[in-house]
Formats: C-alpha cells, structure tokens, sequence
C-alpha cells in the first residue's frame, strides 16, 4: 500500500471523534490504572524474571517443545507441529470433517486469526462463532482487531447496541450491562450446540503440559468444557520451563494490559480429561494442541529479532504509543498485530509489505520499551527493520538527496549559511518562520521554524573568552546541527558551564551531522558516513571528556559502535568516543555541579524530557538539580513532562497531522503550569514547544537548560 493510501487512513482515523474521545480516555486512564495495580511490587525485579524465563525458552525452544509434546501427550493431549499457517488450518479442517464438526465456537486466539483459520473453516461449511466480547462485536461488524486485548476499543455503546439490535432483532439500549447480558444469552446457546471449541493460551507449560489461560468473562472456559472436541492453537513463543515461572507473568500481564492485579479466571488445562459432554453422555475429552511456527523460527535465528519471544502480548507498548492513541490499530494494517509490536510480528508473520508501511508511524519515543514486561527493545528493533528496507529496497529520492546532502559536510553547512540570508522574506526582522509558500506550507502547519541563526556557533566560539586559570582537563564540544546553525546560545552556555566547573572548552571545526536523520530514515550507509566523519573530525583521544547538548545528538554518537561494528580500525575509536561521551546536564554533574548562583529574580520554570535524554540515556534528575539549585529559579513540574512533543526529527515534516495533536497536548499541561519559561534539553524538543507557544502567541519562553543556566547568572529573564 502507498505512502499516499496510508495518510488517507490517518486522515480517517483522525476526523473519527468517536475513535479520538475512546482513544483520548482510554490515554487518560490506563497510566492510573497501572501505577495503582503496582503498587507494593517491583516492575523491574518482575520484568527481569519475565526476561530470564522467556528468554531461556526462546535459547532452548527444541528442547522445550519437546518437554511439553511428552507431557501433554501423557496425559491424553494429541499434539500436532504445523510449521505454516496452512499446515495448522489442514489439520483443524480434516478433525473436524472427521468428527462431522458443524458449529466452532472460538476464544482468545490471536494465532487463529493471523492464520486466518475462521476464513478456512467456513470455506468448509462451518459456523464460526467468536465468544469473546470484544471479538464478538467487531465479527458483527466486519471489522479486525484495533487493539490486542481491547480489540472492540474503537467503538461505542451506542454503535454496539445497534450492531446487536441488527443481529438479535430486538432493540437493544446502549447500557453496557443489558449488552453483556445481551451477548451472554446469545452466547450460552452457541456454546451448548458446538460441536469443537479452540482457544488461545497466554502460557504452554513445559514441566507439565499444562496450558494457561487468562480472561475476564469465562468464555475460555466455556468454549474449553463443554465442547466434545477442543483444540488449542499455540505459538511456539508461548511455551515456558516451569510452572512457577508462570507467576511472574500472572503479576505482569494483568497488570500491564488492563491495570488489573489479576484477572476474573485463571484456568489451567492439562491433558484430556473424563467430562459430561453437551450430549448428556459421559466420555472423554478429544483434546487436541496445534504447536504453531508460522514464522517464529525465523525470528530466534536473527540476532537483532529475537528478543521478540520475550513478548507476552500485553499490548502496554500499544497503549503508551502516543500515535496509536490518535489514530488507533487499524491504521497499522495488521489484520491481527497492531501497534509497534504488531509491526514486528507483522514483519515475520503476516506481511513484509503491510510492515514496510506502517514501520513509519513509530515516532521512536520509548515508551513502549519503558512498560514493556519482558524488556523488549520496540524502537530499536523499528529501526532495525527500517534499515533493513531501505536497503532492500532503497530511499525515495528525494529522501535519498537530502541525506546524502546532511552527510556532506561542506555543502550542507555552505547550505545553512545561504539558507540564513534567503529565509529574511520569511523571517520579516524576526527570529521565526510563521509561514512558508505552496508546497513547503506543511512545514509551519502548527508551529512556527526559527530562523537560521545569522552567525552560527563555529563562527562564534572563537569569541569567546575562556577563563579557566588552571584547566582540570578539556571537553570536546559536539554541536550538532540545530545548536550549530540555529540556538547558538546553546553552545555559549555550555561553554560557560563547563568553564565554571573547570574545564576549558575546544570545538573541532571538522565536525559533522550526528548521523541520526540517516538512521531514523533507514539509511545505514550514511549514517556510518557520518560516524566516519565525526569520529575523525572530533579526535577524541586528545580531549578528556565530549559533550553533546542533544540528546538525540548524544544516542547516534553513541550508537557508533553498533554502526561500525564490522571496521575494527574505526570500532576501536568509536569505543573511546563513547567512554568519553557525555549530554550536558550529565557531565556538569559528574564534575561536580555548579554553584548555587543567580540573580535571585523569581522565574517560575517547568521542564520537559526529552525522550532521549530520560528513557534512552536515564538522565532525568541531573538537570532539575542543576535548575533548582539557581537562584530565583522555582521548578514546577507539568503533567505528563515525559511525554513526546511530536517532533522526532523528520516526523514532524512526514506526519504532521499525528506531530501537531500530540505537540498540542504537551502545549496544555504546559499552560497550566503557569511557567514563565520551558527547560528542555533536546535542541529538537525546543524548536518544536517553541514553535507551537508562538502559533498560539503565548509569552511563555522555551530554554535550553545551558542557555537557561546562563541567562541567570547574566541577570537576564
């Protein structure tokens, strides 16, 4: 599907208010919800467990396969391996021509639907009846999944009151327990009539053979008892050693994808058991177990993928996603997998194509990676497939030329310092762009651009008087981009900070773009141009420290390593670069803080993290320190100061429809703070508040912490 097809199902996802207001309340109250269900419990100690246990699983899987084969097969299961999609819909289809099966009815399994075994079965004359609640509305709809465990999220009492008045024809009011009883007396006598029932499981237990299941409404255990005959459907990833290994997802799970301690059933199956059956007769269970691969062997033999297993399907990385709560699931595509999970196991599972889309909407913020109970690293793994396509497939044009610009120092920065006299039409005296013509209108579409500094740091620096007697050591300043050409004030605090601590400052002239817009744009050749040229250009052996004032500046130096892993000549220097590279608020701190000064003038201050800078870097404390410790400064906090602004670099320009609504809710907590002045720390987090406190002609300043730190022992507000 185009880039052109996918903007129009923003454009729809967006203008649906229905879909905003679930979305928006739903935002609202899931944080809440968690903190509060983890209270008394220690997330990290958790998630460390869920990581050691998945990941001894995924490291061992042949042998727990067949662990848990032996033991279910023990206790009267009949397993079946089915490496494809086709091989696990051959087998349910031939069982249930066998048993002469005529109605299913279905519960909790993703892996169904991502094989499309429903579309198999009715080929074959079958009722198919999904029980779920959730899965039960969006059937009647005709609509996939948008959510994975709230897939019914983005639609309303009322539009599910009529899809049950259409279906029983009988009205049913849109009270939401009259609809629950509504599609529990529908249910009861689906149940009583089929003739299988096939589940999901959120665990396979190897020591034992056990399947665990866990939902909220008993429809699992329904659609697993009293059908005759009854077939799980399980993907490999899903088995776990031991049975007490289950107890630290039984308090994650739960906890992360609704903000419950536990859920209403917790139903444990083991082996083919002697029952009443619907028929009054009384029998044993037909039990049958389908290990499904599908793709997932794939995943354990890529290094870069792997950790994909740890994945126990909580959907928290969906519902932290600041563009998953504006547009909602069914603009990722995935007929099953939404979100930035969903594009991973989109990738591997279902659709190439439908990932290769869709992998653009992750605004590479970190939040998932910060919920996420088994530790999966969602951006970098994005990333990682973003580079792999544009590999495979290469860049847009003009994509392609504006990297290939960035990454040549020369021009670009000859480019810049055009761009500072052409922008003065734009500019009209002043130090933002409020508007640009015809097709560049996008770029000021919620925000105003500050204008390209008239002299740039470069030309500054040697200016500057350093007045450090008796130097502890030198730190390298890397400017990037913005700081260089557009806040060059930035690098003047920065500078007067580092001096005041003891430290004098140089700045190598041959320094480049951080390599970053190459990343993110999946560009792996440039940006290892631009770590070449940067590590060259910086010669860090000479200095004591580095300093970066950007955050996202800071991760791509940092990443170096990774990036020039296979040039052991340049990997060695990348390594030195990075024990010696710090962000500003992080160094000032190691090297022992400023003094309390300032000119004692009241200042009320919030400060914004950047993603960055607290969730990739840790660094959160450090800088409020640094701000609270000055005199006159009063640090408030705002609401939600870690949430993305919306910029994320070129996203801002790619999707300014999704950048510009999660760019205006940063804006309201920032006005109810009452702040006189935004800290930020992130050059890119700064263009972006700015730009968007001009549009709304607000007085409310935004400051890089260094300029901030400045200003106030210059006696300037």
């Amino acid at each position: 599907m185009a880039n052109s097809e996918l903007k129009k199902e923003i454009a729809g996802a967006l203008k649906n208010n229905v879909l905003r207001g679930a979305l928006e309340r739903f935002s609202q109250a899931y944080p809440l919800a968690r903190e509060k269900a983890y209270e008394g419990y220690d997330f990290e100690a958790l998630r460390n467990k869920v990581q050691e246990v998945k990941s001894f699983s995924a490291a061992n899987i042949e042998e727990m396969i067949d662990l848990f084969e032996k033991n279910a097969t023990a206790r009267g299961a009949k397993v079946f391996r089915a490496a494809n999609g086709k091989e696990a819909n051959d087998y349910v289809r031939k069982l249930a021509k066998e048993k002469n099966v005529k109605k299913v009815v279905k519960s909790k399994s993703m892996a169904s639907e991502e094989i499309f075994l429903n579309e198999a079965l009715r080929e074959d004359g079958i009722e198919v009846q999904e029980t779920d609640l959730g899965e039960f509305i969006i059937a009647l709809a005709g609509h996939h999944p948008s959510h994975m465990v709230l897939p019914a999220i983005h639609l309303t009492k009322e539009q599910v009151a009529d899809l049950f008045t259409n279906y029983t024809s009988r009205k049913n009011d849109p009270i939401i327990s009259k609809l629950v009883k509504t599609a529990r007396s529908v249910m009861r006598e689906k149940f009583l009539e089929a003739d299988m029932g096939i589940s999901g499981a959120n665990m396979a237990i190897a020591e034992t053979g056990t399947l665990m299941m866990m939902t909220n409404e008993g429809n699992g255990r329904l659609t697993s008892t009293i059908p005759k005959t009854h077939v799980y459907i399980v993907g490999i990833e899903k088995i776990i050693p031991k049975l007490k290994d289950a107890s630290y997802i039984l308090k994650t799970l739960p906890r992360n994808g609704t903000g419950q301690s536990i859920t209403t059933y917790v139903s444990m199956y083991t082996g083919a058991t002697e029952a009443y059956l619907a028929d009054g007769t009384k029998g044993t269970k037909d039990f049958h177990i389908v290990i499904l691969d599908n793709g997932r062997r794939e995943i354990l033999k890529d290094e870069k993928f792997r950790q994909m297993f740890n994945c126990v399907r909580c959907a928290a990385c969906i519902n932290v996603c600041p563009a998953f709560q504006l547009v909602g699931g069914h603009v990722y595509g995935g007929h099953a997998y939404t979100g930035g999970i969903g594009t991973l196991l989109t990738a591997f599972l279902t659709s190439e194509k439908t990932a290769r889309k869709v992998q653009n909407l992750c605004l590479q913020c970190g939040n998932c990676r910060e919920v996420c109970p088994g530790k999966l690293n969602i951006p970098e793994m994005i990333l990682e497939l973003r580079n792999r396509y544009g590999e495979k497939t290469g860049l847009p044009f003009t994509q392609k030329f504006a990297l290939d610009v960035v990454s040549n120092r020369r021009l670009f920065h000859s480019m810049l310092r055009i761009a500072s006299v052409a922008q003065k039409p734009f500019t009209k005296g002043q130090q933002v762009i409020r508007h640009l013509p015809m097709f560049l209108s996008g770029l000021t579409e919620g925000r105003s651009l500050p204008a390209v500094a008239k002299k740039p740091f470069r030309d500054i620096f040697p200016t500057i008087k350093q007045n450090v007697p008796n130097p502890k050591g030198t730190v390298a300043l890397y400017a990037g981009c913005l700081l260089d050409f557009v806040y060059p004030k930035i690098g003047e605090g920065v500078v007067a900070a580092l001096n005041e601590v003891g430290y004098k400052v140089v700045f190598p002239e041959n320094q480049s773009c951080c390599g970053a817009p190459a990343s993110y744009m999946g560009d792996r050749d440039n940006a290892i141009k631009s770590a070449i040229l940067n590590i060259e250009g910086l010669d860090s052996e000479k200095v004591d420290y580095v300093v970066s004032a950007c955050p996202t500046c800071t991760h791509a130096l940092k990443e170096y390593e990774e990036l020039l892993k296979d040039n052991p000549g340049m990997l060695k220097r990348a390594q030195e670069l990075n024990m010696k590279l710090y962000d500003f608020s992080k160094l000032v701190t190691i090297l022992g803080g400023l003094e309390d000064k300032g000119d004692g003038l009241p200042l009320k201050v919030t400060y914004h993290d950047s993603c960055h800078l607290k969730r990739t870097m840790g660094v959160y404390q450090e800088q409020r320190d640094l701000l609270s410790r000055t005199s006159g400064i009063e640090l408030v906090e705002m609401k939600e100061s870690d949430r993305c602004c919306g910029f994320a670099g070129s996203y801002s320009i790619k999707f300014p429809e999704i950048s510009v609504p999660i760019l205006e809710r940063k804006l309201k907590n920032i006005l109810e703070t009452d702040a006189e002045v935004v800290a930020v720390d992130c050059p890119g987090c700064l263009m972006q508040i700015a730009g968007g406190l001009d549009q709304k002609d607000s007085k409310i300043k935004v400051k890089h912490t260094a300029e901030l730190l400045l200003d106030k022992r210059k006696g300037k507000k």
